[in-house]
């Protein structure tokens, strides 16, 4: 149930039928995957390695000898808050992270080292700058950066670009947009600025813009390309770069994740949007949707994601990785103890370590 992609035949405990019988083996695949989720990796720290970060994701270390340590946990984060466990999500986000850093080498130059595990990057130390780039094809979202709160509210200046009225939710942009943010210390929320106000305090240099606003665009082009290839919109998505001890500009971080972009199915998207309903995603905006559905994630508490709720989450992003890299997703047996296979994949690449 977690290999088969979304609307071609998927149904979760969330379609649960009348007959008994079926309702038993539903239920013992709901059993089986709240398993899965308690044997997902929620805590990558290992004593052997200096300097531990935790972010809401990834959990790393920085090593004297300018290389950085990223472990991709299964910890879901949304609206700033680490809010659940989803199975193979870490793995999910590592390797699709791989593939497109692969297939943008030869646009930008990123961090990467080597893959010695599913869910670890070794990757180069960067002096990461501190603005993210958001680049942008249609009229959506759901947090307080996104361009259609804005707009649903009445505002029309949008990171410094005209909106005329009566447009839609989900509507294709007249052209590509940058919209960037601000990176929030911890604890804290990106925030809304404009390519003038990132001269003017110094965030960036004109040059160092110029530079960002190309290649943010030309990786998105290439993104969008492949992902059009194999079925896929891909709606928006933002990057983050650093410099390298040469001064030269990096991508770091991921890129093109379901957890950093939007992925719209596009065969049904046109009947969808015709009808005013949200598209088909593969990537976080379906689990952002389920919170606002049900409180004010800002204001409220978040109520807890049921099992089946996360089964239907775990099975979009395997099915955007297969999707978008046309590779079958292999399933790390996860009722095996994840953190003892990393310590081991850690223990080969860094011997000195362990």
């Amino acid at each position: 149930y977690l290999t088969e992609p979304c609307g071609t035949g998927y149904r979760g405990p969330s379609f649960l039928p009348n007959n008994p019988e079926s309702y038993r083996f539903a239920m013992s695949e709901l059993s089986e995957f709240q398993s899965l989720i308690d044997h997902c990796l929620t805590d990558a720290a290992f004593d052997e390695l200096p300097k531990f970060e935790r972010g809401k994701v990834r959990d790393s270390y920085d090593l004297p000898d300018g290389r950085r340590v990223l472990i991709a946990t299964d910890r879901q984060s949304a609206f700033d808050q680490v809010l659940a466990a989803v199975p193979y999500k870490g793995q999910v986000l590592n390797q699709t992270a791989q593939f497109w850093f692969e297939e943008t080498s030869d646009i930008c130059a990123n961090h990467v080292i080597s893959y010695p595990d599913p869910n670890i990057a070794i990757v180069k130390r960067l002096d990461m700058l501190p603005i993210e780039m958001v680049v942008r094809d249609y009229l959506t979202g759901s947090t307080d950066t996104s361009i259609w709160p804005m707009y649903e509210r009445g505002e029309r200046m949008l990171y410094g670009h005209q909106f005329p009225d009566g447009l839609r939710k989900s509507e294709k942009l007249p052209g590509t947009i940058l919209t960037p943010t601000t990176k929030a210390e911890a604890g804290g929320h990106d925030a809304p600025i404009t390519q003038p106000e990132i001269i003017e305090q110094g965030l960036l240099s004109q040059e160092q813009w110029d530079e960002l606003a190309e290649t943010s665009l030309a990786v998105f082009a290439r993104g969008r390309e492949i992902a059009a290839a194999n079925g896929l919109i891909l709606v928006d998505t933002k990057y983050e770069f650093g410099t390298d001890e040469n001064g030269q500009i990096r991508l770091a971080d991921e890129i093109h994740t379901p957890d950093s972009s939007r992925y719209w199915i596009n065969e049904s998207y046109p009947a969808r949007f015709a009808a005013g309903e949200n598209p088909e995603s593969l990537d976080k905006e379906f689990l952002r949707l389920w919170i606002a559905g049900r409180c004010d994630p800002y204001k409220d508490p978040i109520p807890k994601i049921p099992a089946e709720t996360l089964m239907e989450f775990s099975a979009k992003y395997v099915s955007l990785f297969e999707t978008v890299t046309g590779r079958a997703f292999d399933h790390a047996d996860a009722e095996a103890p994840l953190r003892d296979r990393i310590r081991a994949s850690l223990a080969r690449e860094l011997p000195d370590y362990f």
